[in-house]
């Protein structure tokens, strides 16, 4: 379940094109086995080594560059760790986990205490956007208590004010739900976020943008609903900022894909999928 789906609210997630999926793995390009020569390289005798002083001093040489080598490069890892720059640790950063662990406390079953610095804000974003494209985002009154969790205080009536907009009757009426977000006896609504990356286009000590690009799958698990269970792919921009010792968002958007070509898979039945639900607990996001 996006954000836009079913009524305007920011584009949707599920927005299709025409284009094809070409290039995936194709290069152009083939490539040429020569013929074996056999056990020798060099097509001749093998060749026998020298013993001499020189080659002595020419294999010292190299297992003490090595050594050197392998005593600068556990330096290099000591610095990473302590979280001080090292290698190429900063190319590395839109695609490689830091490591550290995000949170050690959680507030209304909210992740909370994020670490004061550029990680710490992306794994904020990343656990968020799991929270703000949720089941529970529907029910009113659980509602109010994720907006004044994740929210700096003066945004939170205007974004609730919002949402409530957003979610009214008739939003949960089309989707299968009624006026408390609830679904049918015998029923499960899945609204279930995966976030798969997340990249921070800017950040200062005081506020930070975080792309989020994330996955789910939405909708009624039943067997005679009209609008059964899909996954989707989007990405949500989330404007943070520093308040009351924690990331907050400020404001938030989202956007269709990038998605992948959907793959071969067998659809589960509405059963396999309400167990599954109930089944598979969710995670805390790490930067």
């Amino acid at each position: 379940m996006s954000l836009g789906d079913d009524h305007g609210y920011g584009e949707s997630s599920r927005g299709t094109d025409d284009g094809t999926y070409g290039g995936y793995a194709g290069t152009g390009q083939t490539r040429t086995r020569l013929p074996d020569r056999g056990t020798d390289p060099y097509g001749g005798a093998p060749r026998r080594p020298r013993s001499s002083s020189r080659s002595l001093v020419t294999i010292v040489g190299v297992i003490v560059l090595l050594i050197a080598a392998i005593a600068f490069a556990n330096r290099g890892d000591d610095d990473q760790a302590d979280g001080t720059p090292g290698g190429d640790k900063a190319e590395a950063a839109p695609t490689a986990a830091s490591g550290e662990r995000p949170v050690t406390t959680k507030t209304g079953g909210i992740p909370s205490g994020f670490a004061h610095d550029r990680q710490g804000a992306e794994s904020a974003a990343a656990n968020y956007a799991v929270v703000l494209v949720s089941a529970d985002i529907l029910k009113p009154a659980r509602r109010t208590e994720i907006i004044q969790q994740v929210f700096v205080a003066d945004k939170a009536a205007e974004l609730e004010s919002s949402l409530d907009k957003a979610y009214d009757k008739n939003f949960l009426s089309n989707v299968g739900l009624d006026e408390n977000g609830n679904a049918p006896s015998g029923s499960t609504y899945v609204s279930r976020t995966m976030p798969v990356g997340t990249k921070a286009t800017s950040y200062s000590n005081t506020s930070a943008t975080v792309d989020v690009w994330c996955t789910g799958v939405f909708g009624m698990a039943a067997e005679d609903t009209t609008n059964p269970v899909t996954s989707d792919w989007f990405t949500m921009t989330l404007q943070m900022r520093w308040a009351d010792g924690d990331w907050k968002i400020e404001s938030f958007s989202q956007n269709a894909g990038p998605a992948p070509v959907n793959g071969d898979n067998k659809v589960s039945t509405s059963e396999e999928v309400s167990k599954a639900v109930e089944e598979y607990g969710g995670f805390t996001y790490a930067r």
